[in-house]
């Protein structure tokens, strides 16, 4: 943290102040909490949280609404447009923007984005403005959220250059994904930027097979002139949060899994890339392989011909284990900055298919 006094001013925009202007915080039911949510945010509506000219960045963002409403978590659709542009720069529901995938609320608390308790909805990013800042949350669901709270804190008189990146997100679902093919986490960027994060759901649809391990694949990175191959590429999901042999239920400040559901085959993973940002100049395209391991049988049995068996590290060409191709249902959210103009993004997967199996 920086504490060099600067010719800046501190703002908060809330229900209550939703224009966020100085002395005009508390004076709903004279000074006594009188206007602490929005009631209700409808189904149907988009509701500006903030809008502001001029240069500056957002410092925190908070919100929290009644728990344990999957299709809101899913349907509540945030957006952000920097400096006037009429195309999102950060288009993802809710709950993944948050950091859980699957409409569930999970403990997660990162330096990034979280979910504390797994009710308060947090994000720390930083995020610069050079001439004017619109978030949104439109309801996308059928149903009305009775209370949301937010409250985004940021900065005004922030002096920022022509190499200033823009926060992006994207949210991307394939289900199920094409077998032998790489699901597609980030693609169609075009300038220069960093990369800074991945929140990664699965939903693992041969989940009452417990034996089958999913998390096998690769993580590519994609950089500027790469074509058939990438020039960063991991060596499996549990090794791409700091795991290995596995993960099991963790959180720590960068990478983990809040969610490791068994049951219902539904898992949340994230990897924030604070010590090693990646950087590109012209383009990024970040995948995922769907690979798993278990006995050969297994893999047989889901897949015949479509899938195929890989020798697996350290096993016998006769061994009956192998890795082999999946075919499950993913999501993710993609973290980086840019410089503007953002290239407009896939279309949002509409409410049915945002929906399917949650």
């Amino acid at each position: 943290m920086n504490y060099t006094l600067k010719e800046i001013k501190s703002c908060s925009a809330t229900a209550e102040n939703p224009d966020a202007l100085s002395g005009q915080g508390g004076k709903a039911n004279n000074g006594r909490k009188g206007c602490p949510c929005v009631e209700p945010l409808a189904a149907g509506v988009t509701k500006t949280l903030l809008h502001k000219l001029g240069s500056g960045t957002i410092r925190k963002i908070w919100c929290t609404i009644p728990p344990e409403h999957p299709e809101h978590l899913r349907n509540l659709i945030l957006r952000m447009y920097w400096d006037g542009q009429e195309i999102p720069s950060v288009e993802v529901p809710l709950g993944d923007f948050f950091g859980i995938a699957h409409g569930r609320q999970k403990n997660m608390v990162t330096p990034y984005v979280g979910m504390q308790d797994a009710k308060g909805f947090n994000c720390f990013i930083p995020m610069p403005f050079q001439k004017e800042v619109m978030i949104s949350i439109e309801n996308d669901s059928d149903t009305d959220v009775d209370m949301f709270f937010y409250q985004i804190d940021f900065t005004l008189g922030d002096t920022h250059d022509e190499n200033t990146g823009y926060f992006h997100a994207q949210f991307r679902r394939e289900n199920p994904c094409e077998i032998k093919k790489d699901y597609t986490v980030l693609d169609g960027v075009k300038g220069r930027g960093i990369y800074i994060g991945t929140v990664l759901g699965i939903h693992n649809l041969y989940y009452d097979h417990l034996q089958e391990w999913w998390g096998e694949g690769e993580v590519k990175y994609y950089l500027d002139d790469d074509e058939e191959f990438p020039t960063i590429c991991g060596t499996g999901l549990e090794d791409y949060i700091g795991g290995g042999w596995g993960t099991n239920e963790i959180c720590t400040p960068y990478q983990g899994a809040p969610l490791l559901d068994d049951k219902q085959g539904l898992y949340s993973l994230y990897r924030f890339h604070h010590a090693d940002p990646i950087y590109f100049q012209k383009n990024i395209k970040v995948t995922v392989q769907q690979l798993g391991s278990g006995e050969r049988k297994w893999a047989e049995a889901f897949y015949g011909d479509k899938g195929g068996c890989y020798k697996a590290a350290g096993c016998p060409e006769d061994s009956h284990l192998c890795l082999f191709e999946r075919s499950d249902d993913y999501c993710s959210v993609a973290y980086w900055y840019q410089e503007l103009p953002t290239n407009p993004f896939p279309e949002l997967p509409d409410r049915k298919r945002r929906m399917e199996g949650i």
